[in-house]
């Protein structure tokens, strides 16, 4: 009888302990699964920060494009009229250390870059964003999810990544958007882009990067409402060394949120090719 008791003890203690161990830890979030098993990522997301002016933190300013003032710098002619719509927020940065890593000659090119934003910058042009801009420019992006397959659509220029789940091998063609290759770390997504072309920036302060960019992401679910974004940028020809960033994804709230069209190529039909009209429009 006292050994039938000390079992049954002993299979109450060890069903407690298994339970316990299954039992999320104080203060974590379990994500709702798919048919799969993983988390689910499925929805329409959004960033709530600055990013896609400048990754680093920086104070507000008259314009993205400036020029000497009599008292400081002051929006350059072309950008003049768009007064403060035309101005850029402040921000504490989304850089882990604050700072880009660049070698030396890579930073005078980010400068000029930056000095010439309004010829060079890709976003004005309506180009792909790349991988990470993608996430963080102002606009929603949708991602699909199944059990085998994982998409992203992003409103902006109607990008859209794949994200393999079983590596094709190397990308057979360098690309805007790059190749993604997806893989589970616990509950964390975890996707390996590569494959990319020279063109895109990561924001618009002329971040940029050359085609042996490495980006390594991480989306991990922690609220019904939230993704934590985290991204890993390589790049051995423009930076010292590896660098993050990371940030929140918001889920858009509304009941009937979706992906529109802006398919912006139509937009700058005008700045790109109007200069070869019979008649050219004033600018």
């Amino acid at each position: 009888m006292r050994i039938t008791i000390q079992r049954n003890m002993r299979m109450v203690v060890v069903a407690a302990v298994l339970a316990a161990a299954a039992m999320p830890v104080a203060g974590q979030y379990r994500a709702p699964r798919t048919d799969g098993g993983k988390p689910d990522l499925n929805g329409i997301w959004q960033t709530l920060n600055e990013a896609n002016y400048d990754l680093e933190g920086h104070n507000a300013r008259p314009a993205m494009a400036v020029r000497p003032g009599p008292y400081g710098p002051v929006p350059a002619a072309p950008v003049l009229a768009l007064g403060a719509v035309g101005a850029v927020p402040p921000s504490l940065g989304v850089v882990e250390g604050g700072e880009i890593p660049y070698k030396p000659e890579a930073l005078k090119q980010k400068k000029e870059n930056q000095d010439n934003w309004l010829t060079r910058d890709p976003e004005i042009k309506c180009y792909l964003p790349g991988v990470p801009r993608a996430t963080y420019m102002p606009q929603p992006f949708r991602i699909f999810q199944n059990s085998s397959q994982i998409f992203i659509a992003y409103q902006y220029a109607g990008a859209v990544r794949n994200i393999f789940l079983k590596d094709p091998g190397p990308a057979p063609v360098d690309s805007w958007m790059g190749q993604s290759v997806g893989h589970w770390d616990g509950d964390t997504l975890v996707v390996d882009v590569t494959g990319f072309n020279d063109q895109t920036w990561f924001d618009r302060a002329g971040n940029f990067h050359s085609d042996a960019l490495h980006v390594v992401e991480r989306y991990t679910r922690t609220s019904p409402d939230v993704i934590s974004y985290e991204a890993t940028i390589e790049d051995p020809n423009v930076f010292t060394r590896p660098w993050k960033i990371g940030m929140p994804l918001y889920r858009r709230q509304e009941k009937n949120a979706m992906i529109l069209d802006f398919k912006c190529a139509e937009f700058v039909e005008e700045l790109m090719y109007g200069q070869w009209r019979k008649k050219p429009l004033g600018r």
